[in-house]
């Protein structure tokens, strides 16, 4: 459907694509992932002709449309753009906004086109909003509404940049559902995101982007659970990776707390394993390892974690003097941390003055 070939994009102070070479097949659905600053955004751009390649060349379904005598807005009718911005009109109502395109680019009669946006949506959950204006609508409607009016063009290709960025966290999931029921439906996608979980969720493939290009591309087992390349490792490593500083016995426990279940969630843990961890990190942590520190301490917790098989490795490292946890009195505590985690280990370093606890939980 899309091949792009040594695809250069150069701003004056910037080259965000430097050698980009791919082909996308028909039905393939497309995560991008990467850092920021990579190149992302510029690539679906270029893919759209929003922004014109320095150098190389794109084909979409056999036409080059970095041809200067291609007809682009032919080929842009194949294609669906949605905007992390939502790009509404807001002086229209929500079911103008799906038909405008369709009656003046398309030559649908209006009848046409306000039955074909009823019934997309009615897809995407919000039939019964055709006649509200968008600023009557949540962030998460108005993307649903960009959504269908995209689809009213019948594209083959849907290009999504970014598309719950600028949503609140609450209405990112309402938006991720119709994407992923859109990925069943045999269209060709291409979605830059941030969120890890739907990225792996909704794709066949993931480009992870780096260095000017398409650093490494693969399914999502490969790219997320064996990852071949440096930088990659070290991306995918950073979302598995939890650490914190620990330096007063008036921590913010709560918060702490709600960082560990964030980031279960980021790994797709299950619910019982982030139990687990919260669990083990307030009896080894807070009940048995802080009554014995000094006033002035420091501590490190640590987790990295594995999905096969689903476990949790746990470091805490703390200062001061040679306290091994399984000597406490606080039995109680002690045994319930025993009874969640295996290969619990204490070692002291002396040289350093640091205390060394490592301990296995598993799901």
């Amino acid at each position: 459907m899309i091949t792009i070939n040594h695809l250069k994009k150069e701003y004056p102070n910037a080259t965000p694509l430097k050698d980009v070479n791919t082909v996308i097949n028909k039905g393939d659905v497309i995560s991008i992932i990467g850092p920021s600053g990579t190149g992302k955004s510029t690539l679906i751009r270029c893919i759209n002709m929003l922004e014109t390649p320095t150098s190389g060349e794109i084909i979409v379904d056999g036409e080059n449309i970095t041809d200067p005598n291609c007809k682009i807005d032919k080929v842009r009718q194949k294609m669906g753009m949605v905007f992390q911005s939502f790009n509404l009109f807001n002086h229209m109502t929500v079911i103008e906004n799906i038909m405008a395109a369709p009656m003046q680019l398309l030559g649908k009669s209006r009848q046409e086109a306000y039955d074909r946006g009823k019934e997309l949506l009615r897809q995407v959950g919000l039939a019964d909003k055709m006649l509200n204006y968008p600023d009557e609508l949540s962030g998460g409607q108005r993307q649903r509404v960009a959504i269908a009016r995209t689809l009213a063009m019948d594209p083959e290709i849907i290009l999504f940049d970014e598309p719950t960025s600028a949503l609140d966290p609450t209405m990112v999931g309402e938006v991720e559902a119709v994407i992923r029921d859109l990925a069943k439906q045999g269209l060709t996608m291409m979605i830059v995101t941030h969120e890890m979980n739907f990225a792996r969720e909704v794709a066949n493939r993931i480009f992870y982007m780096d260095q000017g290009g398409i650093y490494e591309d693969g399914t999502p087992e490969q790219i997320f659970d064996n990852p071949q390349k440096e930088r990659t490792i070290r991306f995918i490593r950073h979302l598995k990776v939890f650490e914190e500083n620990i330096d007063s016995k008036d921590f913010d426990f709560i918060g702490l707390v709600s960082k560990l279940e964030e980031f279960g969630r980021k790994c797709r843990m299950s619910q019982r394993l982030i139990y687990r961890v919260q669990q083990v990190f307030e009896e080894l942590g807070v009940q048995i390892i802080l009554p014995e520190l000094n006033d002035k301490f420091h501590m490190e917790l640590s987790l990295e974690y594995s999905s096969d098989p689903e476990n949790i490795h746990m470091q805490l490292k703390y200062d001061g003097k040679k306290f091994d946890p399984s000597d406490s009195d606080n039995d109680l505590s002690m045994r319930i941390v025993k009874n969640m985690t295996e290969d619990f280990k204490y070692e002291r370093d002396e040289e350093n003055n640091m205390n060394h606890v490592s301990a296995v939980i598993n799901g």
